[in-house]
This record gives C-alpha cells, sequence and structure tokens, in this order.
C-alpha cells in the first residue's frame, strides 16, 4: 500500500524527529511504500495568498474559496500545491505527525491543509440538494483512504482526559479528526498519543516504539472512529442538525459518533 506520512517539528534531532524515523522504517519494512512531507524541511509555505495561483486576470481581488476552485480546475495552481495534492490523491493512507502546540497542530501544517484542500478538489464537490448536501463528512475526494494522527503532547495523560484542566484529548482533536479530516471522506482512526515528552528516556521510547509498530502495523485494520456520515439519515437537510431521534438531551462534540 502506498503510505503518505506528513510531519511538523523545527527540530530533526527532537522526540518528533526519532518518532518520525521510527514511522518511516516501520512502514517500509512493512512492504508499503512511503511518501514523506516534511514540512519544516521542505520550508512549505504556510499563508494561503494570491502568489498560490497563476491566474490571469491578477487585477481581480483575491477570493480563498473563488481563486482556489478557478486555479484547480484551470492548473493555475503553484507546483507545491500541485505536488501535494497528488500524493493525497495517490495514497492508501495518510499518517499525520506533529506536537500539540496551543490546543492544535502547528501553524506550518494548518497551512499545508488550507492551500492543498483547494476548493473542488477537497470540498465543494458533490450534489446539493433537499436530500443531500454535497460529498462531505464521511464522502468526498479521500473516501476509501485512511488516516492516523500521530500526536505529541508536554502534559501528562490526565491533563487530557474527560475531567482534566485541557479538555478532553477527543474533544481538541475533533476539528482535525472530524474537520480535516472526515470531511473530505477520510476514514478516521483513533489517535496514537505520546503524553510528557520531557519524560521519554530510552526505555520509554523503546515501548513508545513497540505500540506504534502495533498501530501501523494494523492502519488497515483498525475500526475508525464511527462518526456520523453527514448524508446517511442522521442529520436535517440543509440545516445540518442532528435529529431528534439520536442523543436526545445532549450535545457537544461525543453526539457526532454513533457510540
Amino acid at each position: 500500500m502506498r503510505i503518505l506520512h506528513v510531519w511538523a517539528h523545527p527540530e530533526p534531532r527532537s522526540l518528533n524527529g526519532s518518532i518520525a524515523t521510527a514511522i518511516q522504517k516501520t512502514l517500509t519494512d512493512l512492504g508499503h511504500q512511503v511518501d514523506t512531507s516534511d514540512l519544516y524541511r521542505m520550508k512549505w509555505k504556510p499563508q494561503l495568498d494570491q502568489d498560490d495561483f497563476d491566474v490571469p486576470d491578477s487585477a481581480t481581488a483575491f477570493h480563498p474559496e473563488k481563486t482556489s476552485r478557478e486555479a484547480f480546475l484551470s492548473g493555475w495552481q503553484s507546483a507545491d500545491i500541485e505536488t501535494e495534492q497528488r500524493k493525497l490523491v495517490q495514497c492508501d493512507a495518510l499518517v499525520l505527525q506533529f506536537p500539540l502546540w496551543w490546543y492544535s497542530m502547528p501553524a506550518i501544517m494548518k497551512g499545508w491543509f488550507e492551500r492543498i484542500y483547494a476548493y473542488g478538489f477537497a470540498y465543494g464537490v458533490g450534489e446539493h440538494s433537499d436530500t443531500h448536501w454535497g460529498d462531505r463528512f464521511g464522502e468526498g475526494a479521500m473516501s476509501g483512504k485512511r488516516a492516523m494522527t500521530v500526536v505529541t503532547t508536554g502534559g501528562w495523560e490526565s491533563h487530557y482526559s474527560g475531567r482534566g484542566v485541557n479538555g478532553p484529548i477527543e474533544d481538541l482533536l475533533f476539528p482535525i479528526h472530524h474537520g480535516l479530516l472526515f470531511y473530505t471522506g477520510f476514514d478516521v482512526l483513533p489517535p496514537f498519543l505520546v503524553h510528557r515528552t520531557s519524560k521519554v528516556d530510552a526505555e520509554c521510547f523503546d515501548d513508545l516504539s513497540h505500540r506504534l509498530n502495533r498501530r501501523l502495523e494494523n492502519l488497515f485494520t483498525t475500526p475508525p472512529i464511527p462518526y456520523r456520515p453527514q448524508n446517511g439519515g442522521d442529520y436535517t437537510i440543509p440545516a445540518l442538525e442532528l435529529r431528534d431521534g439520536f442523543e436526545p438531551g445532549h450535545t457537544g462534540f461525543g453526539i457526532h459518533r454513533t457510540e
């Protein structure tokens, strides 16, 4: 199978650098073809702007949605965007690795999504009608592919528990898992989490590597997070609210899982 490993950390000698090396070795040893996007080493440009598109009429005001659609359909995107889009299309699974900085992914990785998720490529696709509101949240360009995040945190596991001060890790990662990945059709696997990064010594790393290897070995068999597909009947259209018969009396991120 073909795996795309996208990771973001400015220091290759860091724990994340060691994890990235372990991921690539394990996947290769398992016989997969591995494509890598090491965003800091690539000096990836994070901001989406007019410079991303070679649109002939440059006098027209820049509109991120409309301009990206026109550029995607007309072949006017910058070469780096097209290269990363091609990697996504060709992969069978995406492994997304990053440290949790200020409750999200590093800005350079967020910019990777903002620039390559063009209108007509990652969103704005599919029929809009009284019964189907676009191909998204379980449908879309990435349908049939799998995605797994590998996330490191400086805090303790308890800090990210259901009653932890940082909030549940499932909620913090919801915008990434549900919004960036499931939105475009990925089957999203439970994350692989590494807490208390400053305390990871050689012994801890051996245990970490063993657990990570098991997850990578089961990349194509692990059950995904059971998010509700948007057009599967659980939501009203076009309001896109969960129907009254599901999770009565409850609100929040958790109601969008079928568990």
